[in-house]
Formats: C-alpha cells, sequence, structure tokens
C-alpha cells in the first residue's frame, strides 16, 4: 500500500483546526484531520461550554441565598444526577455532529495522535502520510504534577463525569479552572480546600478585584492554604491526603474525599515526536512568527492554544488564529499577519471576575500619563436590588486622551459587562464618549459610565 499525501494535514479538532480543516476543503484541497481524543476539542466537549452549564445552577443557588428573608423563603433543591443529564444535551452531540461535518466535505479522518517522521511526513494509526502542510492545533491539556501519589488524583474532565458529589474535596492550584470548580463544589455543599504556591488565587488578574472574590470564596466556606507546595498525595481509609511545604518551610496537611489537579494547563505537543519534523517549540507551544507559521520548518503552522503567540489561550482567539492560517495557506502563502486587539479573560466564579487591557503596573511601565478610577460599588442599584455583596471595578485610562487602557472587574455579570470596555477600546472610543451615549437604564451596562 502506497503512501496516502494530502495537501494539509490537522492534527486537532478543536476550534481552531476544526476550522483551518473545512476552509481547505472548501477550496478544494486534499484534507486530513486527526485527534486522539473525541472529535469537537476541548470548549464544546470538555471545557467551557459544559462547564457554564453548571455554574447556571449555581447561580440560581446564589440568588436565592442573597434573597432569603427579601421575597425568598425556601431554597430550590438541586439533584446533581439531574444536573448531568441536562449537561449531557450540550455535549453529547457533539463529537458525532463534527465528524459528520468533516466527512460531507471529504476530509480523511484518524483516531490517534500523530507523530512526526520528518518535516512533511507523518506516522498515524499504523500508516504512513505525507503532506505538503502540516498544521499543529492540538491545544492545551492539564499540567501533570510530579509528585508520590500523583495516580491518585483527578482533573477538570474527571469533575464534570461525576456521577455524585462527594463530601469534600482538594483543589491543588487556584487558577481560573481551580477557582471556577471550587465554587461550583463549595455552592452545592461541598466542603473544599484549595492549595496554591502563590499567595492569593488568580494571580494574573487584578489583585484588588481578587480580593473580593477571595472573601466571598471563604464566605461560602472555601478554605485557602496559599503558599505553599503539594509535596506528596496518600491513600488513606476513606480519605485522601495532601501534604505540602509551606515557603517557610512547614508541612502542612488536608484530607479529602476526592483531590483534583488543577495546577494549570500546557501545550499538548509531547505525542508529536517535535524534533523529528524540525519543528521548533518552547513550554508555551509551538514557536511561530507573525503569520503562525512554526519558525524553524516552514511547512508547519500553528493555531489556538498550542501556538506560542500573543494571543491567550481562549476560544475567541482559537478562531482569530485560525482564519489566519488558512488565509495564508490558501494566499499562496503568508500574506496575512495574525493581530490581536484587546482581549478579554473572564473567571466565571460568583461574582465573575473579568479583565481586559493593561493592568495598572504595565501602564506604568510602558510610560502612560494614566488615571484610575477604582471603587467598590455593592451599593449601586443593579447590585444592591439583587442583595449582592460584591461588586468592583479598576478602570485605568489615558490622561489625555480619556480612552481606556485597561478595566478590571468584579461582581455578578461581570463576564458581560466586559465586553462594553473591549467594544470601547477596539473602537477607540473615549471615556467621554462612553458617558455621551444612551444606555438602556436600569442595565448592568448602564454602569460603565460611572465606572469611566
Amino acid at each position: 500500500m502506497g503512501i496516502e499525501e494530502f495537501d494539509v494535514f490537522v492534527i486537532g479538532t478543536g476550534t481552531a483546526g476544526k476550522g483551518v480543516a473545512k476552509d481547505c476543503a472548501e477550496a478544494g484541497w486534499k484534507v486530513a484531520i486527526a485527534d486522539n481524543r473525541e472529535y469537537g476539542g476541548t470548549c464544546p466537549n470538555r471545557g467551557c461550554d459544559p462547564k457554564k452549564v453548571l455554574v447556571g445552577i449555581t447561580e440560581i443557588i446564589e440568588r436565592s441565598q442573597n434573597m432569603m428573608g427579601l421575597g425568598i423563603s425556601k431554597m430550590p433543591e438541586v439533584n446533581w444526577q439531574d444536573l448531568q443529564k441536562f449537561k449531557l444535551k450540550f455535549t453529547e452531540a457533539i463529537p458525532a455532529a463534527t465528524e459528520k461535518d468533516l466527512a460531507e466535505l471529504g476530509i480523511k479522518m484518524y483516531h490517534q495522535s500523530p507523530k512526526f517522521l520528518d518535516e512533511n511526513t507523518l506516522s498515524v494509526e499504523g500508516k504512513t502520510v505525507k503532506a505538503k502542510k502540516i498544521v499543529i492545533a492540538t491545544g492545551n491539556k492539564p499540567m501533570p504534577l510530579k509528585i508520590p501519589g500523583a495516580e491518585l488524583m483527578l482533573n477538570s474532565d474527571d469533575f464534570l463525569e461525576l456521577e455524585k458529589l462527594p463530601e469534600s474535596m482538594i483543589f491543588i492550584g487556584a487558577g481560573y479552572i481551580g477557582m471556577e470548580f471550587a465554587h461550583i463544589a463549595a455552592r452545592l455543599g461541598v466542603e473544599v480546600t484549595m492549595i496554591d504556591t502563590e499567595p492569593r488565587p488568580l494571580s494574573n488578574f487584578d489583585e484588588d478585584m481578587v480580593a473580593h472574590l477571595t472573601d466571598a470564596s471563604e464566605k461560602i466556606g472555601i478554605k485557602f492554604i496559599f503558599n505553599a507546595k503539594a509535596s506528596k498525595v496518600e491513600k488513606l481509609r476513606k480519605y485522601l491526603r495532601v501534604t505540602a511545604e509551606t515557603k517557610d518551610g512547614e508541612e502542612v496537611s488536608a484530607k479529602a474525599e476526592l483531590v483534583f489537579n488543577t495546577a494549570g494547563r500546557v501545550p499538548s505537543i509531547d505525542e508529536l515526536d517535535l524534533e523529528k519534523g524540525n519543528v521548533a517549540f518552547t513550554n508555551k507551544g509551538i514557536s511561530v512568527n507573525e503569520h503562525l507559521q512554526n519558525t524553524s520548518n516552514k511547512d508547519v503552522y500553528a493555531c489556538g492554544d498550542v501556538s506560542d503567540s500573543e494571543g491567550l489561550p481562549l476560544t475567541p482567539l482559537s478562531s482569530q488564529e485560525s482564519r489566519v492560517v488558512s488565509a495564508n495557506l490558501l494566499g499562496k502563502y503568508n500574506k496575512t499577519e495574525a493581530h490581536y486587539p484587546p482581549q478579554p479573560s473572564v473567571v466565571f466564579t460568583l461574582p465573575n471576575v473579568a479583565s481586559v487591557g493593561l493592568s495598572e503596573q504595565q501602564a506604568k511601565e510602558r510610560g502612560f500619563d494614566y488615571v484610575v478610577n477604582h471603587k467598590s460599588a455593592p451599593s449601586w442599584f443593579n447590585s444592591k436590588r439583587i442583595a449582592n455583596r460584591h461588586y468592583a471595578f479598576k478602570v485605568i485610562k489615558d490622561k489625555k486622551t480619556e480612552q481606556v487602557l485597561g478595566a478590571h472587574l468584579v461582581g455578578p455579570e461581570a463576564g458581560e459587562m466586559i465586553n462594553m470596555f473591549v467594544m470601547a477600546m477596539c473602537g477607540g472610543l473615549s471615556c467621554k464618549d462612553l458617558k455621551a451615549m444612551i444606555f438602556a437604564y436600569p442595565t448592568w451596562s448602564n454602569d460603565i459610565k460611572g465606572m469611566t
């Protein structure tokens, strides 16, 4: 049997890889695609979408708790099994639907992670294939913790598939994944402990905004152990015990029925044998230039979370980078550069934490003459009407132009409100322009006029 040849071979079936494969197939190219997991990628199968479905029920719980005695007299009962069945309505059909769409375009599908044999040759499913161009869009995966007992830990995928909730959980890592799942669990009655090497959660977000979230987290029963590095996990009779060492050299421990590794995510590239393909990479992913072309193998491109680019590891950025790669492949070659507008990031805890643009420190380092509008605003009408206790903002604007340089929010609808700041920044609107607009009242979006 001869070696099959393709115009482009795409590795990864998430938002980025699927987009490139479809674009090239519709242009008449001979296309193949491969994935070692279910087709469709992380976000719809085991990430953003199912997570947000679970968050939805906790929004009801939180609102009910806040309004107890203010119109609510009885808390709703939660059935985890029913919630999981509801979540399946969003995830169950994704793999088959993705494969159906790709098959209709004549794309050859493989269900294994390929390995490079040389710059244009791959081994997949026991077959050798060649491709004129190869696109790596494998995304990220949980970062392994190399400590004794690591095999006893679960990850975010496992959390989403839990058949029942335990009485207690430990999360090792207080980044956005750990915090989001910790909030879901705690609001559903689980005793939650979080261990992190940093002095606070969410070290990439504004410290003042995160302080409000930390307070809200502790009020729902989440226990934090900060400045501590997990050193081992042990199986006891009923519980698992996590031992950690603090920065002061002290040993601390916590026990729970389940332990989750939420220490972060790393590029999913370890199975590709990149060295054999002369594909340069870093610990942040595939090394790329402004065209998202690999810096050492010019026939390789990378897009989405796995590319070591300026784009944040977020689904909207994956779509954007996918379009750049498609344009460069189909435009014969490299006429399109990747450009990155302001990129919002949201933590879907309750309250949400949201951010876009520069921090105070970044504005200072870049030499801006700026002013900061920072306030805690739980007494504002939109917050007060739902008895919400955590609502704050920090807006950084250029002193001369009054354009927004950065916005940092914490509150029930911060994830939606941050998009208004994105629009203002992308449109070059000044705070004076925003204040002159007429927004519907009383809406959360209208509050941004008071923030600027």
